[in-house]
């Protein structure tokens, strides 16, 4: 069975927009966020190639969560990595 394993990066993304969401925003949007990640995880668990790879890179897996967040990750054989959870509006250079 698979495993969802993110890396310190997007960790730390993760906690850098609930900071975010707690400061312009509120609980539910928070929590919002990270119903959101929950969901993606069990999809991709399932079906590990249902995001298309990012455009910008081929290696990579880019999933758009919604308007505003998207995850990239790379799945193998025992797991899925999450290697960063950005906000889309950032600049795409910035992006794995």
């Amino acid at each position: 069975m698979l495993i969802v394993v993110y890396s310190e990066r997007a960790i730390k993304q993760a906690e850098t927009i609930k900071a975010y969401l707690l400061y312009k925003f509120t609980q539910r949007e928070v929590d919002n966020f990270y119903e959101l990640l929950s969901l993606f995880e069990k999809l991709v668990i399932s079906f590990p190639d249902l995001y298309p790879k990012s455009s910008s890179n081929k290696k990579p897996h880019r999933a758009v969560l919604s308007k505003q967040l998207s995850v990239f990750y790379k799945p193998s054989k025992n797991k899925i990595t999450v290697m960063a959870v950005l906000d889309n509006r950032m600049n795409p250079k910035k992006w794995p």
